[in-house]
C-alpha cells in the first residue's frame, strides 16, 4: 500500500512525450530494469530488451507515449496509450467487442524505482482512464504478465476486470502466460 502523504506530497504533470524525453525516459527504464534485477522482477523486463529505448522512440514518433513529471520536472513515470492489442488479442471472449479505433490499450507503464509504492501508478491509471473518457473511447484493455502481483493489484483495484489468461508468444523471452484485463467506459 503507498504512503496518501506521499502521493499528497506529489505534485505532478503529465504530459505527451516529445523527443528531448528519450534519453530520460530511456534511464528510467534501465534504472527499473535494474532495480527489479536486484528485488523481485515481478514484471520479468529485461534490461535492453524491454523496455528498451525502441518503445521509447516509437511512443514518441507515434505521440502515444506520455510521461510523469515531478515539480523538478524530472520524469518518474510512464506509459505508451495507443488502439494496438497483441495478435492473441483477437481469439479473447472481451466482455464486449468494439473497433481498434474505440479501444485504448495500456503498454509499458513505468515508475521510477525511487517513486514505487508512492501513488505515481495510481497517477497514470487515473489519466488513463480520463484521456480514454475524453477521447471518447468505450474500452481500456491491456495485457500484464501473470506473475506481476502489484501491477494486477492496481488494475484489479481500479475496477479493471480479468478476461483471459494466454500465451502471447513471448515464451522466449520466459514469458509465457498474460493476463489480459478490461476497463469498460
Amino acid at each position: 500500500m503507498y504512503s496518501l502523504e506521499r502521493v499528497i506530497k506529489l505534485n505532478v504533470t503529465i504530459d505527451k512525450a516529445v523527443e528531448k524525453d528519450i534519453d530520460e525516459v530511456e534511464q528510467l527504464y534501465n534504472q527499473l530494469n535494474d532495480f527489479l534485477a536486484n528485488t523481485i522482477n515481478y514484471p520479468s523486463w529485461k534490461k535492453g530488451v524491454y523496455p528498451s529505448r525502441r518503445e521509447v522512440v516509437n511512443g514518441i514518433l507515434e505521440e502515444t507515449m506520455f510521461v510523469v513529471k515531478n515539480a523538478e520536472e524530472t520524469i518518474i513515470g510512464s506509459v505508451i496509450l495507443n488502439h494496438y492489442q497483441e495478435a492473441g488479442y483477437r481469439n479473447v471472449d472481451w466482455h464486449k467487442e468494439y473497433a481498434d479505433s474505440e479501444i485504448i490499450v495500456i503498454h509499458t507503464l513505468a515508475v521510477h524505482p525511487n517513486y514505487l509504492k508512492c501513488g505515481v501508478g495510481q497517477i497514470l491509471i487515473d489519466f488513463t482512464i480520463k484521456y480514454a473518457k475524453q477521447n471518447k473511447m468505450k474500452s481500456i484493455r491491456l495485457d500484464v504478465c501473470e506473475n506481476n502481483i502489484p501491477a494486477i493489484k492496481l488494475y484489479e483495484k481500479n475496477q479493471f476486470k480479468y478476461v483471459d489468461t494466454l500465451d502471447l508468444g513471448y515464451g522466449g523471452y520466459g514469458l509465457n502466460y498474460f493476463k489480459l484485463y478490461e476497463y469498460i467506459l
